[in-house]
């Protein structure tokens, strides 16, 4: 009987061919199967130690695992325990002894136990048997000729867990395989651990079929705990350490769930343009993208023109000189005024010209970004183009077209911030909803946080367990709250209220038409409601152009949903949907008309009312994980003075 994995010989045996080698699981009959990887033809981790037994009902298969190596040492054989044998025990020595006898048999023992304190040391023969006479099989201390083996603690990425596997020094030599970082890929027999320690599983390794050397010098990541900010100058190597390791599989748990949550509830997942015309949020700052040339291409374009306008100065002031002297000359001879004359108006027009080249030449933008003029028209897309800062507008018109539709991708912000809450790019999860008012969205956003927070305590447990060991303690109190309080719904108006009453000093003055800073709502989350909150109809001046206009013309229909410890996750409105209002919001604002048109043509074409939101992923792992920097909540951080690779 054939498989993908494998074949069943005549004895019921399990028989797997990774890289075209055949493995048998042995020769003892109800050894339990492993789960392969169908693609690399080995055992991911995951499945032996994520079991509930911790691997023990996987004891006698036989596997391939691949990993890093965690931690290693070397160590003698005789210093390793070995599992329990299940066989009858021998007769007591000491049987059918007198009490005399029974002490002058002991007394070898304690000496023993002793001696063992001498690792490369022999104990005399005497002492290595009860009765007296030398016995080598007796002894139970190494001596120098004793096998070496590496103890090494081996983890694949799958899990928080890592496997002990043990390495006979006849096999490869343990030096090769200890170092920190070190890879390896090794065929064994999984058996009870050797070691009295918590690990009730380890590989008896039979074959090494590839090793990963390292540099130990220069290899960054130690045994010791690393600040995260150090391992942010290696964000290629970060991954190896338990913490960021953690984090991405909680990252990548939450996407999972994300797609699951909108996926469930109808909504279409849509892939909207990273590169734009238009600003999303009105006001934010944008990258650029063009191909006309990079920055020091321009500053060398630049450079020469300066040089040429400092040349044709030169050339204008010798002008000066020579035509200064032809004036002079004619004055001597006494020649015809007309021709004199004639002369003067073009020495002057000459200054002129010398002095308005001298003006540019010292000007605060200097000469030549006056006279260089981008040709925006030559451009890959023949006008300017920027990175996207939300995907919102262009989700608007899939809304208008299919109903529910989501996004899920990456954003881009020029900011030049150093807080420890901004990025230069990060992802967002945006929804947008046909046919749907402000409390829809709100209803939806609230579901949303909700079942992301059940959804690591039901499938993160492992890593979930170690971020409150490593990072903080609080976490499984902060998702089960969220996870099962209802949030309370406030205006930006009461917020205020309640702000301006508060014992606790703030550092920024709050009052009606401001925006809410972050220890604002961390105090009406944290202290005041002590759980999720949502604030609706904040001043329309603070909130962009897109919103809907409440009918007090002071407000718009948006939200902030606020949970405790992050603050801000969520930001949602009502969009704007009738044209007039829209197109004079756009006026009052300044922003130029053209790249919104599209935009507008919404609002004039079967337009209706729909509503949305956007949640800032890593501000998501951050209040999952408890990490206090967002450039440690995204594998590869880009942020103001910081590209990395």
């Amino acid at each position: 009987m054939a498989s993908e994995q494998g074949v069943v010989n005549q004895q019921g045996l399990l028989t797997l061919t990774p890289s075209g080698r055949t493995i048998e699981t042995g020769e003892v009959p109800n050894v339990p199967k492993v789960d392969w990887s169908k693609y690399s033809k080995r055992v991911v981790l995951r499945s032996i130690l994520g079991r509930s037994d911790g691997g023990l009902g996987l004891v006698g298969s036989r596997v391939v695992i691949g990993g890093w190596v965690k931690s290693g040492r070397e160590a003698h054989v005789g210093w390793l325990k070995t599992a329990p044998d299940p066989s009858p025990a021998p007769p007591s020595p000491f049987k059918d002894l007198t009490c005399v006898q029974n002490i002058q048999q002991s007394i070898p023992n304690c000496l023993r136990s002793i001696l063992r304190l001498d690792v490369g040391g022999n104990i005399p023969l005497a002492f290595n048997n009860v009765n007296g006479v030398g016995s080598k099989q007796d002894s139970v201390v190494p001596t120098k000729s004793v096998p070496r083996v590496a103890q090494l603690q081996v983890n694949d990425g799958s899990c928080a867990s890592s496997l002990q596997v043990v390495v006979e020094a006849s096999i490869t030599p343990p030096g090769q395989v200890i170092p920190i970082g070190t890879s390896i890929l090794a065929e064994g027999v999984l058996r009870q651990s050797s070691t009295s320690s918590k690990r009730s599983i380890e590989l008896k390794v039979e074959k090494i079929f590839h090793v990963g050397t390292v540099d130990s010098t220069k290899y960054p990541i130690t045994k010791t705990k690393l600040p995260l900010d150090f391992l942010r100058s290696y964000s290629h190597i970060r991954p190896r350490t338990n913490t960021i390791a953690s984090v991405t599989r909680i990252r990548n748990s939450l996407a999972y769930a994300t797609h699951t949550f909108f996926q469930n509830h109808g909504f279409l997942y849509v892939h909207t343009p990273i590169i734009t015309t238009s600003n999303a949020r009105g006001t934010c700052e944008m990258f650029q993208v063009t191909n006309l040339f990079s920055e020091a291409d321009r500053i060398e374009e630049l450079e020469v023109v300066r040089q040429h306008e400092e040349a044709n100065l030169k050339v204008a002031r010798a002008a000066i000189k020579e035509k200064s002297d032809r004036i002079e000359e004619l004055k001597r001879s006494n020649s015809n005024k007309e021709a004199w004359y004639a002369a003067e108006q073009d020495l002057k027009k000459t200054k002129q010209l010398a002095s308005q080249m001298e003006e540019r030449l010292k000007s605060e933008s200097g000469t030549a970004y006056k006279l260089y003029k981008i040709d925006f028209s030559r451009d890959f897309f023949s006008r300017q183009a920027y990175l996207t800062v939300s995907g919102q507008l262009h989700l608007e018109s899939y809304a208008c077209a299919l109903g529910n539709v989501y996004t899920f991708g990456p954003t881009f912000r020029a900011e030049k911030s150093e807080s420890t809450r901004h990025l230069a790019e990060f992802w967002m999860v945006e929804p947008e909803m046909a046919f749907a008012e402000l409390e829809d969205a709100m209803n939806c956003a609230e579901d949303y946080v909700k079942f992301l927070c059940q959804w690591l305590i039901d499938n993160c447990l492992e890593d979930m367990k170690l971020m409150s060991k490593l990072i903080d303690k609080n976490i499984f109190d902060r998702l089960r709250l969220v996870a099962s309080s209802s949030f309370e719904r406030i205006t930006y108006t009461k917020a205020v209220e309640l702000l301006k009453v508060a014992e606790k000093p703030f550092q920024s003055n709050i009052e009606w038409g401001v925006c809410l800073t972050e220890e604002h709502e961390r105090y009406l989350s944290d202290d005041v409601y002590k759980r999720p909150i949502i604030i609706c109809n904040h001043p329309k001046d603070i909130k962009p152009f897109y919103v809907r206009l409440n009918d007090d013309r002071r407000t718009v229909a948006a939200i902030d949903v606020i949970v405790p410890k992050v603050g801000a996750l969520i930001r949602g409105s009502q969009r704007e949907e009738r044209f007039d209002i829209m197109d004079k919001r756009i006026q009052e604002l300044g922003f130029p008309r053209d790249p919104y048109e599209w935009y507008l043509d919404l609002r004039k074409h079967g337009t209706v009312k729909h509503s949305g939101f956007s949640l800032g992923f890593e501000q998501m792992v951050l209040f999952a994980t408890g990490l206090a920097n967002v450039r440690d909540s995204i594998p590869f951080p880009r942020f103001c003075g910081k590209l990395g690779n």
